[in-house]
């Protein structure tokens, strides 16, 4: 029964989020083609602004379970409807294993879980550089990584901005999966998975929104996962 309210909520939302979104943006979407149908998913994308959740989620064909900081999930309300919709809150810049947990469970159930591995926006500053939440939990469950990149809402302050129309682009590359020196993760496994996730993301930017990967590219070819 939770699982099926949580379900109705998101695509609630999803519905007025669609209507909203092609009220204010215009959105110039490529690599939709790379995006698993079923299964276990990561997708792993930059963080300019807040705008960048609605629109990712907006311009998606598969429900997503973001990551999202603990702080809001404390708003009257906003909390509230995130937790229905199926959000997890992760308390930023700590091992939060609760969260990893959830994680977990719910690539394990196949779903799709939204990670932003910098853990802030880097809005102007372009890509900075990543955390190792992401690269763990693609370790530890083995589900393949959607690499996205979004520009164009690096300028964009909500609720301040609701109405001026933005023009956003959204870029998706194809999945690959993280492997294991052995049979337990290392520091290193952690270390160069989120070296790969970055810069498969960066690759995906234009040059001015690399930021600390500006001169990086891809260690290999892309592979479908």
């Amino acid at each position: 029964m939770t699982r099926l309210i949580s379900r109705l909520v998101y695509y609630f939302h999803l519905s007025w989020v669609r209507v909203l979104l092609a009220i204010i943006t215009t959105r110039d979407v490529k690599g939709m083609k790379n995006v698993p149908k079923k299964g276990p998913l990561i997708l792993a994308s930059n963080h300019m602004s807040n705008g960048d959740p609605p629109v990712i989620t907006g311009s998606f064909p598969r429900p997503i379970a973001w990551l999202t900081k603990a702080e809001w999930f404390k708003t009257p309300f906003v909390g509230w409807q995130f937790r229905l919709a199926g959000m997890i809150p992760v308390r930023r810049f700590e091992a939060d294993l609760g969260a990893l947990r959830q994680a977990q469970r719910l690539l394990e159930d196949g779903g799709v879980l939204g990670m932003f591995p910098e853990g802030t926006r880097g809005g102007d500053r372009g890509l900075q550089r990543g955390e190792p939440g992401s690269a763990l939990v693609a370790l530890r469950s083995g589900a393949p990584i959607l690499p996205a990149a979004i520009w164009g809402t690096e300028h964009v302050k909500l609720p301040g901005h609701l109405f001026r129309r933005t023009h956003t682009h959204l870029r998706f590359g194809k999945p690959f999966k993280l492997e294991r020196s052995g049979s337990k993760i290392t520091r290193q496994d952690v270390e160069l998975g989120t070296e790969r996730i970055m810069r498969e993301i960066a690759a995906l930017l234009p040059e001015q929104w690399r930021g600390l990967y500006r001169d990086e590219t891809p260690a290999e070819p892309l592979k479908a996962g």
